[in-house]
């Protein structure tokens, strides 16, 4: 099942959690005992917190999503050829070899977004997730930077 299946699932299931959760706060808010309504407010609190983490993350793929299918367009977006395991994960000695060219390119090239992008992606081939996240989003940061500035 492909990662926005998941992801519609997810919310919805969410979505169901927020509305009881809200209801339960409101109960304990409106029932005027001091214990209660601090209970409330916590119960309240929670949830929106997971909202706003979710909306973050959302967020974070969509602009993903939008960066992939821009390099796509400018025929920059790296092919997905490295010889793989039987599970589907990608070998992690291929990986660390092809690694190599996107942190050259993106130390030679560090204004551009679309090294920035290519380097994250290299790092999650090579199962370093941390770094690639980070990468992406300093990726972003360059992209959001070009598209103030109008040299986009």
């Amino acid at each position: 099942m492909k990662p926005k299946y998941w992801t519609i699932i997810v919310l919805a299931i969410y979505a169901i959690y927020l509305f009881a959760s809200f209801q339960s706060a409101w109960r304990l808010i409106v029932s005027g005992t001091p214990l209660a309504v601090v209970m409330g407010v916590v119960v309240l609190g929670l949830p929106l917190i997971g909202v706003w983490i979710l909306l973050r993350e959302i967020s974070f793929g969509a602009t993903t999503e939008a960066m992939a299918k821009e390099l796509e367009e400018q025929n920059l977006l790296p092919v997905d050829d490295l010889p793989r395991l039987p599970s589907g994960r990608i070998v992690r000695e291929a990986a660390d070899a092809d690694f190599v060219q996107y942190k050259e390119e993106a130390e030679a090239q560090p204004d551009r977004w679309q090294s920035w992008h290519r380097l994250a992606l290299a790092y999650d081939a090579s199962g370093d997730r941390k770094r690639a996240r980070e990468s992406m989003k300093h990726a972003m940061k360059l992209r959001k930077e070009e598209s103030a500035s109008g040299t986009r």
